[in-house]
């Protein structure tokens, strides 16, 4: 999955490297709050609390690498779902960075391997909220 992200202020990638900013672009983000570690740093653990519908999620972030702006990759878990995210960023010009996202999902227990559509939507939702968010400045509404 991709997303190509120009932004007036260009360096976006530190809007995405504060856990502060994650509000702005994750809809249904209710809380985090860090488990483990040194925030933003390799190993460091997150706990993330969202609201999908009428389903609340807890997902465990581990940073596996933070070479930010280069690289960021993560592993998320949560019950019966495993993902390895990479991300890479490649600078085009000084306002124009690609931001590819590569995941691999694995599931456990009945039911879930159904979900994985449902997974890559809502990460492609996600790319395409930030880029909104860098470029524009337009937020999610988190109600």
């Amino acid at each position: 999955m991709r997303c190509f992200n120009k932004s007036s202020e260009g360096r976006s990638y530190k809007k995405l490297d504060n856990p502060e900013n994650m509000k702005f672009w994750q809809k249904g983000l209710k809380s985090y709050k860090l488990l483990y570690g040194i925030s933003g740093e390799k190993g460091a653990q997150m706990e993330l609390e969202y609201q999908m519908g009428k389903r609340n999620m807890v997902l465990i972030e581990t940073i596996t690498e933070n070479k930010f702006p280069a690289k960021f990759h993560a592993d998320y878990d949560t019950k019966g779902v495993h993902n390895i995210q990479k991300s890479i960023f490649h600078e085009l010009d000084e306002n124009t960075t690609r931001w590819e996202s590569n995941c691999e999902y694995h599931f456990s227990g009945f039911g879930i391997k159904l979900m994985p559509f449902a997974f890559k939507k809502q990460l492609k939702k996600y790319l395409v909220d930030f880029k909104n968010f860098a470029e524009k400045g337009i937020f999610v509404e988190n109600n």
